[in-house]
């Protein structure tokens, strides 16, 4: 079953792993070790990570490592941009005002 990726970031334990493997490559096992949950619970939020592709799987010998999946966080990431345009827009605004208030009270 193919689930949408903001199904996946909207659960703070899947960001959590998220942000571990952002750095490394994890194990389930090396996950699990960084959560006060059962092993099971993590290959839960894993396969859904896997399952929405923001994390790919390698095996590697007897073990399968997880990765980020970038390109996949590339898509969240434009999703944000347009908020991201709105607040600055926002921001450029206030910081007008705050200087024209500030000019007139000179």
């Amino acid at each position: 079953m193919r689930r949408d990726i903001f199904q996946a970031i909207a659960d703070p334990t899947r960001r959590a792993i998220i942000a571990l493997i952002a750095l490394q490559a994890m194990t389930p096992n090396a996950i699990a070790d960084n959560f006060n949950t059962t092993r099971q619970s993590v290959s839960k939020h894993l396969r859904i990570l896997t399952e929405c592709e923001l994390v790919k799987q390698q095996q590697q010998g007897r073990e399968i490592y997880y990765s980020l999946e970038i390109e996949k966080m590339k898509e969240i990431d434009m999703w944000l941009n347009q908020f991201r345009k709105i607040w600055e827009t926002r921001f450029d605004q206030l910081d007008t005002v705050l200087s024209t208030i500030k000019k007139q009270q000179k």
